[in-house]
C-alpha cells in the first residue's frame, strides 16, 4: 500500500535536506578556495595582469556564497523528491560536477596551471547544464536556481581565458621568494 505525504510532511523534509546540503555545498566551497589559497592575497596571482572585466575580488566571495547556498538549496529539493524519476542520477550528476567545481580552485591558485584551470571550466560548462536538466525534470525550481550558477561558470571560463592570454607566461609559473633580510 502506498501512502502520500502530507504538504506539511513533504515542507519538513525539504527543510531537513536543506539544513544538511546547504552548509555541506557552502563549506565544501569555502575549504575548496581556502585550501588553494584563493584569492587577492595570493602572491602569484596578485602579480598577474588583471583583465579588464576582472571584478572587485570582493565580488566572487560573495557571488560564490550565494550561488553555493542556491545549489545547496537545489539539491535539497531534488533530494526531497523521493520516488521523483531520475532523482538518483540527478544527484550523481550534481555530485560530478561539484568535484569538478571544487578542483579548479586548487588548480588555478596553489598549483597556477592556467591552462589546466581553463579546462577543468570547460568540463564544468557542460557538466553544470546536463545537472540543471536532470534536476529541471525532478523538481522544476530545483533547475531554475542552477541557471544563475551556469551564467556565473560561463562568465568565469571568458574571465580564465582572458588571464591566459594576458599571463602567457605565468601558467605554472610560482611567485618569486620573497627575500627576508636579517640584521646582524
Amino acid at each position: 500500500m502506498r501512502y502520500l505525504a502530507s504538504p506539511a510532511q513533504l515542507r519538513a523534509s525539504l527543510i531537513r535536506w536543506a539544513l544538511f546540503t546547504i552548509p555541506l555545498v557552502v563549506a565544501l566551497g569555502f575549504l575548496s578556495g581556502r585550501s588553494a589559497g584563493s584569492g587577492p592575497d595570493n602572491p602569484w596571482f596578485a602579480a598577474l595582469v588583471k583583465p579588464a572585466i576582472f571584478p572587485p575580488p570582493a565580488v566572487f566571495g560573495i557571488v560564490w556564497g550565494i550561488l553555493y547556498v542556491m545549489m545547496g538549496l537545489a539539491l535539497a529539493m531534488v533530494l526531497a523528491a523521493r520516488g521523483a524519476p531520475g532523482r538518483g542520477v540527478a544527484v550523481l550528476a550534481f555530485a560530478v560536477q561539484l568535484c569538478v567545481n571544487l578542483a579548479w580552485s586548487p588548480v588555478f591558485f596553489a598549483f597556477h596551471r592556467i591552462v589546466a584551470a581553463q579546462v577543468i571550466i570547460l568540463v564544468l560548462i557542460p557538466l553544470v547544464a546536463l545537472t540543471i536538466w536532470l534536476f529541471w525534470r525532478v523538481r522544476t525550481v530545483a533547475g531554475a536556481l542552477l541557471l544563475p550558477y551556469l551564467a556565473w561558470v560561463c562568465f568565469a571560463a571568458v574571465l580564465n581565458y582572458q588571464f591566459m592570454q594576458a599571463n602567457p607566461d605565468a601558467d605554472g609559473a610560482f611567485a618569486p621568494a620573497q627575500t627576508v633580510r636579517v640584521a646582524i
